[in-house]
């Protein structure tokens, strides 16, 4: 198995070498933690997700870091006012670590939700200060950044001078860009208009800001994956991934940052999730095309029908490939709950399933297997993957009517194989065994209230308890043990 990745700095499929054997270093950028985290998010973390684990499951160690970002995004360089965090606590009327801390949490909560793994290193912004501040000053000695009015500027110009090619990576003409805006050079505290910040004088008003050579201040956005990424996985890793709107401008100066100091390569395998819809429009709040993750699955919206479950969700996210644009509408979440739901009731079914080694088995599993993960080495195409899946399926119904057999040997590589591939690398859940477990918990809630009940004497209440729980087919079992439930 040969696992190939589309590199978007090269744009092509290329065969997947690390730089360390059998070790993965990969790098993501994560949230600016100043609002709810929105669904187009969670499609782009859900694929790294399923990346993640995919890496895994075909034997590599994997160190996967994804980074917080809680100071310096900002939406244009020229004014602080435009930070992001200074906007919300404003309008919020509360500290900006205060903000951080509730959308940080929310955040947790949502990929928790939707079963994604947490990454092994999560750093922040705020947490690296230092780091940006030597990269800034190396990035200076150098000749790679300027000093101006208290700010310190990535210098575009001089580093294409030097034979680099800042627009590398967004295929951007940068020269042309440069004649395009030559009127405005000079102009505000930068040399030219494509200088990006890497260190922003605070205004009198700011409140996140700390000391630096330059004077009091805060670090540019694009600066802290820099930082962040070359502390945890040095000057040259593996697998850096973002959603497709971050390729430019902040990818490209990570490119740049990284060249610039280090003078290596900095990533070897550029990794872009395409964008989400809803009804096949972009998903925006101005036009009201919008919806949070808990309310999909709340069913507290106008656009969907009923309640989705997140493993449902999860499910339809992975029917699109990562470099897709990915539609979700009423009819694609029906759809995806009705295949889940055959999907998990065919997981059940093999489990009953009587081998026969009296006859050949009617599924050439070694070609379906071989199918099946040249589907997940080819880019990591969760679709084919999913269709491969339900070939599988198709076969385990035929099973159970009895139309196909399949020997012992092959009804155990099945099992595992299924069992690896739709829990532990697609990473759903089965959604009838979480049922029962909170029923387990809900119900050992009750049998402790009557049990206190009884202890206190207050028997109306201890029998009242036992009988609404009969009447719904739960019978309570006292006994030397203490309490059991039977479910009628």
């Amino acid at each position: 198995m040969q696992l190939k990745i589309y590199n978007s700095l090269t744009a092509e499929k290329e065969i997947f070498t690390p730089i360390h054997e059998n070790n993965v270093g990969m790098y993501v950028c994560g949230p600016t933690v100043y609002s709810n985290v929105h669904l187009g998010n969670v499609r782009t973390f859900l694929s790294f997700d399923f990346i993640y684990r995919s890496l895994m499951h075909l034997g590599y160690k994997v160190r996967y870091v994804r980074n917080i970002t809680d100071a310096g995004h900002l939406t244009d360089d020229g004014d602080v006012n435009n930070d992001r965090f200074v906007k919300q606590t404003r309008l919020e009327k509360l500290e900006p670590m205060e903000i951080v801390q509730k959308y940080t949490v929310d955040f947790h909560k949502v990929l928790e939700m939707f079963n994604l793994l947490p990454p092994n290193i999560e750093p922040t912004a705020t947490g690296h200060i230092v780091e940006q501040i030597e990269l800034t000053q190396k990035l200076i000695e150098k000749g790679f950044a300027y000093e101006s009015n208290g700010s310190v500027y990535f210098d575009v110009l001089q580093y294409n001078k030097r034979g680099l090619n800042y627009g590398e990576l967004s295929k951007r003409n940068i020269e042309e860009l440069f004649a395009n805006t030559r009127d405005l050079d000079g102009q505000g505290e930068k040399k030219n208009p494509q200088d990006f910040a890497l260190w922003k004088k605070a205004s009198p008003a700011h409140i996140m800001r700390w000391n630096s050579p330059w004077g009091e201040g805060f670090p540019g956005w694009h600066l802290e994956c820099t930082a962040m990424s070359t502390k945890y996985l040095g000057d040259k890793f593996d697998i850096h991934g973002g959603g497709m709107d971050l390729k430019f401008p902040h990818h490209e100066c990570e490119i740049a940052q990284g060249k610039a100091c280090n003078d290596v390569e900095p990533v070897n395998y550029w990794m872009h999730a395409n964008m989400l819809t809803m009804n096949s429009q972009r998903m925006s709040k101005s036009t009201g095309n919008y919806i949070l993750p808990k309310q999909l699955v709340s069913g507290e919206n106008d656009f969907f029908e009923k309640p989705f479950h997140p493993t449902i969700v999860r499910f339809c996210f992975l029917q699109a490939h990562y470099r897709s644009v990915l539609d979700i509408s009423n009819d694609a979440m029906i759809a995806s709950e009705k295949g889940f739901t055959r999907m998990m009731e065919a997981v059940k079914v093999l489990n009953s399933i009587t081998p026969n080694d009296q006859k050949e088995s009617g599924f050439i599993l070694k070609e379906w297997k071989t199918k099946a993960y040249d589907a997940l080495t080819d880019d990591f195409n969760s679709p084919v993957l999913i269709a491969h899946l339900f070939e599988a399926v198709k076969f385990i119904f035929a099973l159970k009517e009895e139309k196909e057999t399949v020997s012992t040997e092959d009804l155990a590589d099945l099992k595992s194989t299924l069992n690896a591939l739709i829990f532990d690398v697609l990473g759903l859940q089965n959604i009838e065994e979480n049922n029962n477990e909170k029923l387990d918990q809900t119900l050992q809630v009750l049998i402790e209230l009557r049990n206190q009940a009884r202890k206190s004497k207050n028997f109306e209440l201890s029998d009242q308890i036992r009988d609404k729980l009969l009447a719904e087919g739960i019978e309570l079992k006292d006994g030397r043990d203490g309490t059991s439930y039977v479910l009628n």
